[in-house]
């Protein structure tokens, strides 16, 4: 009868098949001391695969508090109050620091989303510059091919006008020809300026248009190495580092309690 409550006692505390019992026997206060260290160990240095980390917290939290169950409910050991006490702080501790790092898990799903905006905002730019870059050229070419026309006809004009003879006393005299030549030339010369003008123009609107662009993308890229950088951080379990510090602690809280009180067989 009393084996028979300790086989069931030895099912009910083992934990994912490392329980301080195997099935069918009796543990020595030595073998429930090294399965417990073991468990810890373990725990301790179990790695998370695969963010978001924390959904593995909870699991490996109620792991922990089964293995310090099934310590302090053996007849083998007897905890202490200092040993409760210390067990009581380090769980604390851990729990605190998971569930900061649950909160950073959830500013991490929202770099996540920034860093795929950010990507979509790089893809807009240059679309949006393409198209302004058309659209400045459109308006290039009809305004140039408007004032070249211009001027090849006041250059025709001039040329005609060039040809054209005269007569003393003629209703074309020398001077009414040079007049003439006078204001084709003069138009002409304005006509050439404004073309030059129109064609600087239309360069500087064009380098600042890529000005813009570059600075704009150039901010919007480093924003995306930006969160590049803190996603690549946060994709491993830093949690490892505190899981791991919590049961190192709680293996020195069991050695120091045997040393206070010795288990009995």
């Amino acid at each position: 009868m009393q084996r028979e409550k300790a086989k069931a006692k030895s099912q009910k505390h083992r934990l994912n098949g490392r329980g301080v019992h195997t099935e069918g026997s009796e543990l020595t206060a030595e073998q429930v001391v090294e399965k417990t260290l073991g468990s810890l160990r373990g725990l301790g240095n179990q790695k998370f695969a695969l963010s978001p980390f924390s959904e593995y917290f909870d699991d490996w939290l109620v792991n922990l508090r089964k293995v310090l169950s099934v310590l302090e409910s053996t007849h083998l050991i007897s905890v202490d109050d200092e040993f409760v006490k210390d067990r009581s702080r380090i769980l604390a501790d851990v729990e605190g620091e998971l569930a900061r790092r649950r909160l950073e898990e959830v500013a991490f799903e929202e770099k996540v989303k920034a860093l795929s905006e950010k990507n979509h905002l790089l893809v807009q730019i240059d679309a949006d510059y393409a198209a302004e870059t058309r659209e400045i050229r459109g308006k290039r070419n009809s305004e140039i091919e408007s004032l070249t026309r211009i001027v090849r006809d006041i250059e025709e004009q001039l040329n005609r006008i060039s040809k054209m003879k005269t007569s003393f006393f003629g209703a074309f005299s020398k001077k009414a020809k040079a007049q003439k030549q006078a204001e084709a030339a003069q138009n002409l010369d304005s006509a050439k300026k404004e073309l030059e003008m129109a064609i600087q123009n239309f360069a500087v609107e064009q380098e600042k248009l890529h000005d813009e662009y570059e600075k704009k993308k150039q901010a919007t890229i480093e924003q995306v190495q930006a969160l590049e950088k803190e996603i690549e951080e946060q994709e491993t379990d830093t949690s490892l580092e505190h899981r791991r510090a919590a049961c190192e602690a709680l293996i020195d809280a069991v050695n120091a309690l045997l040393k206070r009180k010795p288990p009995s067989n």
